[in-house]
Order: structure tokens, then C-alpha cells, then sequence
């Protein structure tokens, strides 16, 4: 089966997150060490909290850079909520840098009349990138549950790979860039369409899998 590493940094809510991936087919190994990401098929970043801590319990667990790589590598990536935020150059809820593998902010909602933050319940999406293999099999604008007072500004916006509206604003929802993805959603908290997000993910990962063992077996 396929083995997907959870990281552990103090973070997350590792319970949802490993009960989610288990549901959707995948067996779940909650990690700070970088050896059993690299073995792993796939690597998932939870998150629930502020910016600067995360960096800094990344840190401490000598974890910025090795993440960095293990992206930079190919292997599929999966981050979540405050998991998506830290793959930023930085945010303006804090000081620290981000990990950079995302040109880009993050930003703080504008306060406009009657708008709630943090932006909390459930939304639905709209997808700039519909064919998204993360998005197969899910009705038209589904709708998934939220926790944050700010979201992801990439530089780039051809990275949006879902975005919903908030009020006036209409901003990032999940981000998708060849290995890496990252919602700002909690799949594991979205009922059915969040566990068909989960399962999509781990058949992408089965998917590259198959494809190395064709490319070591035509070598």
C-alpha cells in the first residue's frame, strides 16, 4: 500500500489528517525524520496555527531545508491549511521567511461591513484548473471546510488551482504546481468531497509510482 509521510512538527492535527489518508487507501507514518520522507511515496504537511511558529518548529527540527529538497525532488506533495501557507516567501501575519517554494504572500483578509474573520465554516470552489487530477470525481463547485484569517497570494496566478469568494474577495483555495499541491481547505474535515480530494491524491501517488517502475523496467 501506498505509505504517505505525515509530518510532525507540533503543528497539525495529526489524528484527522492520518484517519483522512486511511480512509482514502494510504497508510499514514507520522514523522519528523527526513530519512522516512525520503523513503516515503508521498509527503503530507498539516498545519493548524500562526506562521512564525510553524517556521520555527520547522526549524528546530532541522526541516526547512530537507523540505525544500524533498519538493524540489518530485516527490507529490500535499500540504494543508497552514501547511499551504508556510510553502510562501512569508506572510503578513509574522516576521519569519517561508519555505520559498512559492513566489508569493501571504495575506491578511481586507475588514470589510459584515465580513467574519477568521473565515470559518464551509465554502464552495471554483476551479481555474478543472482537470486538476486532485479535483477527479467531485461535483460542480464542492464545497469544503475552512479555519483561517489569511490565505495564499502566489505570484504566479496560473498556480491557483482553486479559489473561493470570502465577501467581495475572491482568493486562493488550493494551489497545484507539477509534484506539489496544497489546499487551504481541511480535506480531512470535508466529509465526502474531502475524502474524495484525500483519495485522489493517494491515486496520483499510485500513479507515479507505477509509472517509476515502467521507466526501471524499460531501462
Amino acid at each position: 500500500m501506498t505509505v504517505i509521510a505525515v509530518v510532525d512538527y507540533d503543528m497539525g492535527n495529526l489524528h484527522s489528517a492520518c484517519k483522512g489518508l486511511e480512509k482514502a487507501g494510504a497508510i499514514p507514518q507520522v514523522t519528523d525524520s527526513v530519512k522516512v520522507m525520503e523513503q516515503a511515496d508521498a509527503v503530507l504537511l498539516p498545519g493548524v496555527g500562526s506562521f512564525d511558529p510553524a517556521i520555527q518548529h520547522l526549524r528546530s527540527r532541522d526541516l526547512i531545508h530537507p523540505m525544500q529538497d524533498i519538493i524540489a525532488s518530485g516527490k507529490p506533495f500535499l500540504g494543508i491549511c497552514l501547511g499551504l501557507q508556510i510553502l510562501l516567501d512569508g506572510s503578513e501575519e509574522g516576521q519569519e521567511p517561508g519555505l520559498g517554494v512559492i513566489p508569493g504572500l501571504v495575506r491578511r483578509f481586507r475588514p470589510e461591513p459584515r465580513l467574519t474573520i477568521p473565515h470559518m465554516g464551509w465554502n464552495s470552489l471554483q476551479f481555474p484548473q478543472p482537470h486538476l487530477a486532485l479535483w477527479q470525481q467531485l461535483p460542480a463547485d464542492p464545497w469544503m471546510y475552512f479555519v483561517h484569517s489569511f490565505y495564499a497570494d502566489p505570484l504566479d496566478p496560473a498556480m491557483n488551482a482553486a479559489t473561493i469568494t470570502h465577501g467581495s474577495q475572491t482568493v486562493t483555495a488550493a494551489i497545484a504546481h507539477q509534484n506539489l499541491m496544497a489546499t487551504q481547505f481541511h480535506p480531512e474535515k470535508s466529509s465526502k468531497a474531502g475524502l474524495q480530494v484525500l483519495s485522489n491524491f493517494v491515486a496520483l501517488v499510485n500513479s507515479k509510482q507505477l509509472e517509476r517502475k515502467q521507466l526501471v523496467g524499460a531501462g
